[in-house]
């Protein structure tokens, strides 16, 4: 009876020795598995927590309202591709670059990862880069509103033709990237000093008018040229031409070209761009009456070959 009961108390030692000794030896392998495995992986095997990217964005050189907009597109095309490209961390600069060879340098010399200006920029024509050839604005940029002074409203309503505008002198300041493409069209281009001489120097008669696009002349004129004094906006003539912008990225991040890609992809197929679009610039296009403008039409010889056929959009609603 003895050796019977100890026989059972070793049987169930051995049965519970045993036991401890799989379920150890389970909870084990899960602990190396949970470690050896990527970090929070989702449903399709991606790992969610990927290396943050700082992403190095030049926003100078170019108007309040521009950077604004940029910046917003920028950001929005980063969350889009978030899941599939990880975090990303925005580093904002908005230095400015006035000498021409300095903002070609941007990427080369300056270590920045994408800005945003108009495909075919002259000044970085001779510059390794990578153009996303998918436009930004619609092709607002290209729509001009025209700055002259208030003496001169007379004049400008009688203008109907090209050759009428041509008779006139057209204030640019100096190395701004559309004073080729009006020279290309037969304009009288007065190409000098900065952005912040501009209005005194139309003012003070050294040329005839002076451009913006659409999306910007408001605030161009309300910050800038309302303060000079004698000038108004034009309200009756919009010349056009083709001046799409787009993000340039430097040559050697081609893994962030292929998500900005993306990203534009995707905010441009489900209503993103769109609603950030009408949400900056809905109102300058009722306000400005661009549908009602006489329009004078140039040609960009500027274009990009992936870009030559480009329609804007814009006032297609």
């Amino acid at each position: 009876m003895y050796q019977q009961s100890a026989l059972i108390f070793f049987s169930r030692k051995l049965f519970l020795g045993i036991k401890l000794f799989i379920v150890t030896a389970i909870l084990s392998v899960s602990c190396y598995s949970a470690a050896a495995a990527p970090a929070d992986t989702n449903s399709n095997g991606t790992n969610s927590k990927k290396i943050i990217a700082d992403v190095k964005f030049w926003n100078a050189n170019k108007t309040t309202s521009r950077q604004i907009y940029e910046l917003a597109v920028l950001k929005a095309t980063l969350d889009a591709t978030q899941a599939t490209h990880g975090k990303w961390k925005l580093i904002e600069d908005k230095t400015d670059y006035p000498a021409a060879e300095d903002e070609a340098s941007v990427f080369r010399n300056k270590g920045f990862d994408i800005f945003a200006t108009v495909a075919g920029n002259t000044k970085l024509a001779n510059e390794k880069k990578i153009i996303i050839p998918i436009p930004l604005m619609k092709g607002l940029l290209g729509y001009r509103i025209l700055i002259i002074r208030e003496s001169d409203r007379e004049k400008f309503a009688g203008i109907t033709t090209a050759e009428q505008l041509q008779a006139l002198r057209l204030g640019i300041p100096n190395t701004w990237a559309d004073a080729g493409l009006f020279r290309h069209n037969g304009y009288p281009v007065v190409e000098k000093g900065s952005f912040d001489e501009l209005f005194t120097r139309l003012r003070d008669k050294e040329f005839d008018y002076v451009s913006f696009g659409a999306n910007e002349v408001d605030g161009v004129f309300n910050e800038r040229a309302k303060a000079v004094g004698q000038l108004a906006m034009e309200s009756s003539l919009l010349v056009y031409y083709p001046f799409p912008l787009v993000f340039y990225v430097n040559p050697a991040n081609p893994a962030l070209a292929e998500r900005i890609t993306s990203g534009l992809k995707i905010i441009g197929s489900n209503g993103v761009l769109d609603a950030l679009f009408k949400q900056h610039y809905g109102k300058f296009i009722d306000n400005l009456k661009l549908k009602q403008r006489h329009v004078i039409a140039l040609k960009n010889p500027m274009l990009p070959i992936e870009m030559a056929d480009f329609k804007p959009s814009v006032l297609m609603d």
